[in-house]
């Protein structure tokens, strides 16, 4: 059999709790630091941000979460999204691989964006808050908290890297669909915004200038509060629901992953995928090998420093123990916008410390044609960040060859790529460049990291 296999679960097994690797983990990870004394945060110091329930969520240690019901309700819209068995993928690449893809591109906002989206407004509604500010990138996150901001009837405001909102309009026109309002970043609506314009009139913006001017409008008003797409550790739990149907569907399947690839900008759906069955292995069940792929130009895990950062360019976040490029460094405007972060999640950088999961790095190029391969073979054309796992996936395959072996490889496509076939005609009319970040200012970027007397 040729064609590509189908695993789908009812509706019924969409999953009850979130998975918290905290509870498993052998060494805890590093607290979290207050920007202005560097002390360890208490749940007080993040309530102009967010509501008490996901503060309490962000520090837990118990390893399962309950997921309230009105929740659930949503989800149940798209979850359980589809595991495939990219056969025909598999004959293309003349592998013995068996090779596996989590599909979440079928949320009504087109990734895997929408779980944690659905979770945090639900939670900010429950807490009387009346508006969300967050940043976005690619647009992927920006479009997520919209439509959910649209579901509980809340107000959302989006700052969207300037570099991202020029690339692609329709995940712009998708903000506003929903009823967002989207604003390109840096901004003249906030003074972190004004700074920058005044030093840069055509900055083409990074995340972490974005959270600023999030977090700026945020703290001005008590109805208003904070929503982040991805690094914080509620975050990375709400999407935990993505590799616990994953393992119920390997079930179906009689099968289990060897190795797990997800792409990696922040680090949410590559936790989705990724930490459900790490948390099998830390329980004493069968090893996996994780690959985290990241963009060679903005390579946090492979290329970042382990240390105490800010999460945003003016510095007004707490400081996390994370791989980091430093909070000043501006990626170059390659096209996979959601990957353009200067750190990863704690929690994922802790892993990698620890030893569990690897990295490594592709340029765009290489990327976008294993992206184009993958849609050749299976029809669906992924987003630019999803291409980074598509092209690791590939590369795991193509060892099997070379090995004469086979292993189940499992990669989560987090995103269709509907909105970015501006990327795919400059990728076919050979406009299309790599891109490399600048050395020196990653120098000055991480010369500049805050001194820090780490906690005993």
């Amino acid at each position: 059999m040729n064609d590509t296999v189908k695993y789908v679960l009812d509706e019924g097994r969409i999953p009850k709790v979130w998975y918290n690797i905290a509870a498993d983990l052998p060494k805890p990870v590093p607290p979290v630091l207050h920007p202005g004394t560097r002390q360890p945060i208490g749940p007080d110091d993040l309530a102009p941000l967010f509501p008490m329930e996901l503060i309490l969520q962000e520090v837990s240690t118990e390893r399962e979460i309950q997921i309230p019901e009105p929740v659930r309700d949503v989800y149940r819209q798209w979850r359980p999204s589809p595991l495939y068995r990219a056969r025909r993928l598999e004959k293309a690449l003349q592998t013995p691989a068996r090779i596996y893809y989590k599909y979440e591109g079928v949320s009504p906002a087109g990734s895997h964006k929408p779980n944690t989206a659905v979770a945090q407004a639900f939670y900010n509604k429950q807490a009387g808050v009346k508006r969300l500010i967050t940043e976005t990138g690619a647009g992927q996150w920006g479009s997520s908290l919209a439509f959910a901001g649209g579901v509980f009837g809340l107000e959302v405001l989006i700052f969207m890297v300037r570099v991202s909102y020029d690339q692609k309009p329709y995940r712009r026109a998708l903000m506003e669909t929903y009823g967002a309002r989207c604003i390109a970043s840096p901004s003249t609506e906030t003074h972190s915004g004004r700074e920058i314009l005044a030093k840069r009139p055509d900055h083409p913006g990074s995340l972490g200038i974005a959270i600023s001017e999030a977090v700026e409008v945020a703290a001005q008003r008590d109805d208003t509060k904070y929503a982040l797409g991805s690094v914080l550790n509620h975050v990375l739990l709400h999407q935990t629901v993505i590799g616990q149907e994953a393992i119920a569907q390997f079930e179906m399947a009689n099968d289990y992953p060897d190795v797990i690839v997800s792409c990696t900008g922040g680090g949410s759906n590559f936790a989705g995928i990724a930490f459900p069955f790490l948390g099998q292995q830390l329980r004493g069940g069968k090893k996996v090998r994780v690959v985290a792929v990241e963009p060679a130009a903005c390579p946090s895990l492979t290329r970042g420093r382990y240390a105490y950062d800010f999460g945003d360019t003016a510095h007004l976040t707490p400081l996390t123990k994370m791989h980091t490029l430093g909070s000043t460094f501006t990626p170059p405007g390659f096209h996979a916008g959601g990957l353009r972060y200067h750190g990863m999640a704690p929690m994922v950088s802790h892993l990698q410390e620890l030893g569990l999961i690897s990295a490594t790095a592709y340029h765009q190029l290489a990327c976008f044609e294993a992206g184009v391969t993958f849609a050749r073979a299976e029809g669906i054309v992924p987003a630019p960040e999803a291409n980074h796992a598509v092209k690791g996936a590939i590369v795991e395959a193509l060892k099997c060859k070379e090995e004469g072996v086979s292993r189940s490889i499992l990669f989560n496509l987090s995103g269709h790529g509907h909105f970015d076939m501006q990327a795919y005609i400059d990728y076919f009319d050979g406009k299309l460049k790599d891109i490399n970040y600048d050395e020196k200012e990653l120098a000055m970027a991480l010369a500049g990291l805050p001194s820090v007397a780490e906690p005993a």
